[in-house]
């Protein structure tokens, strides 16, 4: 346990563009992530909603990853791994609603104890948005809205009253992304939540490629945390060191998993090829492969 200096990391983005169906929420997604990368090729949409990702192919060469239903969180993070195996760089989940549709469904169908049954769906929700948190790789998920209604009381009688959007999704989860775009029925973007500060309390806007570029400048004004860790990685100088560093680093466990892996290897080999034949007066060791 230390006080250290804040200090921001170069960051791979984890945002959410919400919107209704027809606002340009998967048009707006595959723009941002080409201002990203650069590349089409570099770029994946894991495609919930009937190929639909295929209707902008005019953009550019990018790749599509559909999924059927059941739409289980285990579906999408075995997609989220494929494309993280093939070195992809921006990955679009569009949609997440779908898997909490899923969800919510199982959950009324399920019988005895409805809040107990919570404990069974919420472990399966957290591994899902844990997947797309610890992902080396920027991510866009898309979000459907739909009008959202209090029952407020007016002349003796309860009537219902729009009190705005609200995302098909669990409650809060936009908590979970650093930057949360909401685009309207005439393609204007807002922020609604910005941890960047490149968008929050500014007029609405059209979402361009620039608007990647902005976001990837953003990313990339920091310390890369990635690399520092494989620096501690070929640094270590025994597999206790090595143990310390895979403890501290949780989030990076798996995606530096073969690092972690190779290095242990390489010290088990260093310690094996050595061995004590000498103590000598002064307390030194004479050590001898």
């Amino acid at each position: 346990m230390e006080i250290r200096k804040a200090e921001r990391k170069k960051a791979k983005i984890k945002m959410a563009i919400q919107g209704s169906s027809g606002a340009g929420k998967t048009y707006s997604a595959l723009l941002i992530a080409y201002g990203l990368c650069g590349d089409w090729n570099k770029i994946v949409i894991i495609d919930t909603e009937n190929n639909s990702a295929d209707l902008y192919s005019n953009l550019g060469d990018y790749n599509v990853l559909n999924i059927q239903a059941p739409y289980t969180p285990e579906k999408y993070i075995e997609a989220i791994q494929m494309c993280l195996k093939a070195l992809i760089e921006v990955i679009i989940i569009d949609s997440t609603s779908h898997c909490w549709d899923y969800l919510i469904d199982l959950h009324a169908n399920m019988s005895g104890n409805s809040f107990t049954n919570w404990s069974k769906i919420t472990p399966r929700q957290n591994a899902f948005i844990n997947a797309i948190l610890q992902a080396d790789c920027h991510i866009i998920s898309t979000m459907r809205v739909k009008q959202d209604y209090v029952l407020n009381q007016k002349d003796g009688k309860y009537v219902p009253e729009k009190v705005g959007l609200k995302a098909v999704q669990r409650d809060g989860v936009d908590y979970e992304f650093t930057l949360v775009l909401d685009i309207d029925a005439k393609h204007h973007a807002t922020a609604s939540k910005d941890r960047t500060n490149l968008f929050v309390g500014k007029p609405e806007f059209q979402v361009t490629q620039t608007t990647g570029q902005e976001i990837l400048e953003w990313c990339n004004d920091g310390k890369n945390e990635l690399q520092e860790i494989k620096s501690f990685i070929d640094s270590a100088n025994s597999v206790d060191e090595l143990l310390v560093i895979y403890t501290n680093y949780p989030f990076h466990q798996q995606n530096l998993a073969n690092e972690f892996t190779a290095k242990k290897e390489e010290l088990q080999k260093i310690n094996q090829s050595f061995t004590i034949t000498k103590f000598n007066q002064d307390g030194s060791i004479k050590i001898s492969r």
